[in-house]
């Protein structure tokens, strides 16, 4: 993973770790899954149908761009909180 991309002195709730395709990853308690993706440089969170990668676009759960599968369930990463232990994978 590339070097988080937050910004220095935010202030920000107490750091968990959470899971995407398999490899752990740092977040902190209140931001959404999408942004905590974001802070570690994962851009691509499932492919479209003619196969273009897709993320975040609205981030507001308008377009479903940001779609992702939490514990089985397709949701949208940028109306997810994170919480300690949150396991998600891109859509296939």
């Amino acid at each position: 993973m590339p070097e988080s991309l937050r910004i220095a002195g935010a202030a920000r709730g107490p750091a968990i770790r959470f899971t995407f395709d398999g490899v752990e990853l740092p977040g902190h308690v209140g931001e959404s899954l999408a942004a905590a993706l974001m802070a570690q440089g994962v851009r691509r969170l499932r492919d479209g149908v003619d196969d273009t990668p897709r993320g975040a676009f609205c981030l507001m759960g308008l377009c479903q761009d940001c779609l992702v599968r939490v514990d089985g369930v397709p949701v949208e990463a940028c109306r997810t909180t994170l919480r300690a232990g949150l396991m998600a994978e891109r859509l296939r």
